[in-house]
């Protein structure tokens, strides 16, 4: 991913693997990064990338009204930007007032610029880079899928830091949890996804959990939560009448099963992770799945836990991008690695710093140990300078 003057990069690139961490102090660039692939998502779904092949067209012929009502959507469903002046690096250069994003997919380079326009929430379309697929280009099929990339159309998933919090009944909405599998920004409709794919079976593979009652999706969401909260199980059912549907817990006790409980009368940790404990087991290879603080409102035995999960999402073909300030999640990850559930090759770590005029990245290397090549300073260690000034 290649980002030009958007928010605190005035230039940057970052390679994203099957699993990566943003990691940084706050403020310091992770959210953007997760931003820029879902605002590029978000215009796309609006039309605001028309159809690729018909822009790269109008270039070709010089047709520049072509592009007229194309480009960056600020403000949809997945992300709330503002207006281009909150967007624009603030150190742009002004001979080139546009905003730009490039992405890579295997050989094949994809990239979108924009005009900088202060008060606007579509900031129009000036260039588009597409694969050459002419005489003498790059092999590739022709036709839609030979200039669209594949993180625009593939199953995706982006769940904010602000998630869905325990309550008496959540959104029954059809079209986005089964017509789309889309589980909304906040997980707001996890609940009813789940219960509409209970039954679906997850597949073989890292992301069977070996304690889950069956291969089901309702039996594995409650395994990986039970890792969490031991002998937990879910419902999630329909209301007649009304478009909501709810949710409960039940517990296994010394003595049996335990009256069910409502989501208000189990803490805030067990709620607050269901939409990623669904997003992981319902992806499938090509799924792109972005996370925000997965590790909210979670005991540290259970965002290690929550890493291993994603690790293991990865594992078994999607691609996860996690930005994360707890060093539980990291640690979850290096022992996902040692434990031969990801490759080292396959995890990505970026460390983001301001430098007083924008952001720079750290990017450590874990390897088959689970070890990292280096420590930057503000990378996870806040403990050993704790500790440093306790023994002193």
């Amino acid at each position: 991913m290649t980002l030009h003057n958007f928010k605190a990069f005035q230039h940057a690139e970052l390679p994203l693997g099957p699993l990566t961490l943003l990691t940084g102090l706050n403020s310091s660039g992770k959210s953007s990064v997760l931003q820029s692939l879902a605002l590029l998502r978000q215009s796309y779904e609006a039309g605001g990338l028309k159809a690729a092949e018909l822009l790269r067209e109008a270039q070709r012929l010089g047709l520049r009204d072509a592009l007229v009502n194309q480009g960056f959507l600020l403000n949809g469903e997945l992300v709330r930007l503002g207006t281009g002046e909150d967007v624009f690096h603030e150190d742009f250069a002004e001979d080139e007032p546009r905003i730009g994003f490039a992405v890579d997919e295997g050989p094949y380079h994809y990239g979108w610029s924009a005009a900088y326009e202060a008060e606007q929430n579509l900031l129009p379309l000036l260039d588009v880079e597409l694969p050459d697929t002419s005489e003498g280009g790059r092999e590739r099929p022709t036709g839609p899928e030979a200039v669209t990339p594949a993180f625009l159309t593939a199953p995706f998933q982006y769940l904010h830091a602000d998630r869905i919090s325990p309550a008496e009944f959540y959104p029954r909405d059809h079209q986005a949890a089964v017509g789309r599998g889309f589980l909304g920004v906040r997980g707001e409709h996890a609940v009813n996804f789940l219960r509409h794919h209970r039954e679906d079976p997850v597949p073989a593979g890292p992301l069977r959990h070996p304690k889950a009652a069956s291969d089901l999706l309702i039996d594995q969401a409650a395994a990986w939560m039970g890792d969490l909260c031991p002998g937990v199980d879910i419902q999630a059912e329909a209301i007649k009448g009304a478009d909501a549907v709810s949710l409960s817990y039940g517990f296994q006790g010394t003595l049996g099963p335990t009256r069910r409980r409502r989501p208000g009368n189990v803490g805030f940790g067990l709620t607050y992770v269901l939409p990623i404990v669904v997003a992981c087991l319902s992806a499938r290879p090509g799924a792109l799945i972005l996370l925000e603080n997965p590790e909210a409102h979670l005991h540290p035995q259970g965002q290690t836990r929550m890493a291993t999960l994603a690790a293991s999402a990865a594992a078994q073909g999607a691609q996860v991008i996690m930005e994360t300030h707890s060093d539980h999640v990291l640690n979850g990850v290096r022992l996902a690695v040692k434990q031969g559930r990801v490759t080292p090759a396959q995890v990505v770590l970026h460390y983001f710093r301001g430098n007083g005029t924008g952001a720079e990245v750290v990017s450590p290397r874990v390897n088959a140990d689970g070890r990292i090549d280096q420590w930057p300073t503000g990378f996870f260690d806040e403990l050993e300078n704790t500790l440093d000034q306790l023994i002193a």
